[in-house]
């Protein structure tokens, strides 16, 4: 296999779709418009949350792809690493979701070999962003992709979150977000608990609690099925790093919280 080679002008620079497109291989996110019907029949994900504290962010989102009225799938994973300090949440429809993330873990890595330095974080939300925009045709036929991107900026020394619409506009969050069909009920219960600098127990907890109280009210949200040992996906994001955090903690925290609404007597 041979590298290709590019003429004066017509280097593509660090973009991995750039290269593609100028090597002329089609891109992986340029598929044809469905049928008007299409979008009904695909499944899509439902609630992502994002809340920063004092080390970093926490990333979280439920189980549940639904596929109409029906549950499509009950394990599927919605909170991905972008790279070693980011990562990305995805809502929306599933199957371009995922092949976004894996094109844009891709573009970051590509980007850091060609460039020999790693892209800034808000480099890295502004590659998303224009990844979002490249499916606004999909979106407008239903097939929407609505992630959440953080990471911890090693240059602030923070953690930050970015938010997106369809159209691939990017906004950052102080605090916290929640999208998808779950996300107004996760954001109200997020928004009454946070507050600064909170440590990783009580942001993941709050995390927990959101999702919790999203498939309470969202029949599209998906929450703990202790039964199938199905929790929700959670990770920490901070200067060590992008880190998944157990199922087994995860679902000693829905106990924990099972248990604190018992015993307050609220409804479980």
């Amino acid at each position: 296999m041979s590298l290709p080679v590019f003429g004066a002008g017509q280097d593509p620079g660090p973009s991995f779709s750039e290269l593609l497109r100028r090597s002329g291989a089609a891109s992986p996110v340029a598929p044809g418009p469905p049928g008007p019907s299409a979008a009904v029949h695909v499944p899509h994900g439902t609630t992502i949350v994002a809340i920063r504290y004092a080390d970093g962010v926490v990333m979280a989102g439920d189980r549940r792809a639904t596929e109409g009225y029906s549950i499509a799938h009950r394990a599927i994973e919605k909170v991905y690493p972008a790279d070693r300090h980011s990562g990305v949440s995805i809502a929306g429809a599933a199957g371009f979701a995922v092949e976004m993330v894996k094109l844009f873990q891709t573009e970051l890595e590509h980007y850091e070999k060609v460039e020999g330095v790693a892209l800034s974080l808000e480099g890295k939300a502004n590659k998303l962003g224009q990844m979002v925009r490249a499916n606004l045709g999909m979106a407008m036929e239903g097939l929407a992709v609505v992630p959440i991107y953080a990471g911890y900026d090693l240059r602030r020394r923070t953690g930050r979150i970015f938010k997106y619409d369809i159209t691939g506009g990017r906004y950052e969050e102080d605090d916290f977000h929640a999208t998808g069909s779950g996300g107004r009920d996760a954001r109200t219960t997020i928004k009454l608990g946070y507050r600064e600098d909170m440590d990783r127990e009580g942001a993941i907890e709050l995390a927990i609690e959101g999702l919790y109280q999203a498939a309470d009210e969202d029949s599209a949200t998906g929450g703990p099925d202790v039964v199938r040992g199905i929790y929700p996906t959670v990770a920490t994001i901070t200067e060590g790093g992008f880190e998944r955090v157990g199922d087994a903690e995860v679902a000693e925290r829905f106990q924990a919280l099972i248990a604190r609404k018992s015993a307050e007597g609220q409804p479980r």
